[in-house]
């Protein structure tokens, strides 16, 4: 049986570097078959909305916009803090296919009572 895969991104397009990462995780992860959420809080939350996943956070990364793309293709959810999302005046109507609102419990319902790797960035 797959594991559940948790990334939690607290930090958005202000460390690209950080996020590259995340995807990178989370990608690697559902391409074993795993299930994946990003936990996106904070500034990550803007990584929910269209064309805010952008860039190549350095020389020799991968472009943002590519790893994205396939985290979405693997199955990888996005899960936005409600609090964090509101606080920033974003629009729930522009979430990408792959996210949504979703907070503490909502996460911990996701979770169930599986055994869970996290990962934090």
């Amino acid at each position: 049986m797959a594991q559940k895969v948790v990334i939690n991104l607290a930090t958005g397009q202000e460390d690209p570097e950080r996020v590259i990462v995340a995807f990178l995780v989370g990608n690697a992860a559902a391409e074993q078959g795993h299930q994946v959420a990003m936990f996106l809080t904070k500034e990550a939350v803007r990584l929910a909305l269209p064309g805010v996943a952008v860039g190549v956070a350095c020389e020799g990364c991968p472009p943002l916009e590519r790893l994205f793309e396939q985290y979405a293709e693997n199955g990888g959810e996005l899960l936005a803090c409600p609090i964090c999302f509101s606080a920033r005046k974003l629009d729930e109507s522009q979430l990408v296919g792959n996210a949504k609102l979703a907070g503490a419990t909502p996460l911990w319902e996701w979770i169930g009572g599986e055994a869970a790797t996290v990962f934090s960035y």
